[in-house]
């Protein structure tokens, strides 16, 4: 299949998540990017923020709000198993990530995804045999804290969060959905660069039911693309910052390219 583009991002939906082509256009749908970073601009924003974007975003880069990613790593299955996947990420109106690994030899494939306000993950052995899906408002509330705390991955839509500084290292984005607000702790080291973020997220690792628990994301890389600077080798994983944090850990990713629009 040919490849197009929408603002130099490829715009050919991943076969994994043909089902949601629509979703996935409308993410892809926002206003052309009509204003660049210039810092000066943004002396309002607390100190730390400031710190994190000066270090983020080169000067002049276009204020893109939406990223598409490849990545490759592994994720907790029961134990870890490869994957490789693309996603669409707008922070402030959601993401598809699609994906394939394979299980006892056999090919998973499909999706997770948040579009106008709701969540759902849909994965099939073969393309064809239902494994896993789950929609609803917990997967909703949960896959809402999953897009905010990746705004990390597309620092140019700072505009879409409130931001307010905790101490002489952190700063805190709120973001705002119809399930409610997900406020993400960004921690970051003298440079301005990001060391982690974290944050009470919906959801059920337990198995004892939804609720909010620590989680969080470490950043143990990080490259630029196209001007902005952005975690490249990552991890990420429930009960983060607690004696659990190793047993909650189910996601390790390369993100191997950005492009921005």
């Amino acid at each position: 299949m040919s490849t197009t583009a929408y603002f130099g991002v490829p715009s050919e939906v991943p076969p994994q998540a043909r089902r949601v082509a629509k979703p996935w256009s409308r993410l892809l749908s926002a206003p052309p990017v009509s204003r660049v970073f210039e810092p000066i601009e943004f002396a309002a924003l607390p100190p730390n923020t400031r710190r994190w974007l000066q270090r983020s975003v080169a000067p002049c880069t276009p204020l893109a709000t939406t990223v598409r990613l490849t990545m490759r790593g592994s994720i907790r299955l029961g134990r870890w198993r490869s994957f490789e996947a693309t996603q669409l990420l707008s922070p402030s109106r959601g993401y598809v990530w699609a994906a394939t690994t394979k299980v006892a030899g056999l090919p998973i494939s499909g999706y997770d995804r948040f579009t106008d306000g709701d969540g759902e993950m849909r994965w099939r052995i073969g393309g064809i045999v239902p494994v896993m899906s789950a929609a609803g408002f917990d997967v909703s509330r949960s896959a809402a804290g999953r897009a905010a705390a990746e705004c990390v991955l597309v620092p140019t839509s700072f505009s879409g969060a409130m931001w307010a500084d905790d101490g002489p290292s952190e700063t805190v984005a709120t973001w705002v959905y119809e399930s409610g607000e997900e406020n993400v702790r960004l921690r970051l080291a003298s440079d301005g660069s990001l060391q982690r973020l974290s944050m009470q997220r919906w959801g059920n690792p337990d198995g004892a039911g939804y609720r909010r628990h620590p989680f969080g994301v470490s950043v143990e890389e990080t490259g630029t693309f196209e001007g902005v600077v952005i975690p490249t080798r990552l991890r990420a994983g429930w009960w983060f910052g607690t004696d659990r944090q190793d047993e909650g850990e189910f996601f390790r990713a390369e993100i191997l390219s950005a492009h921005f629009c």
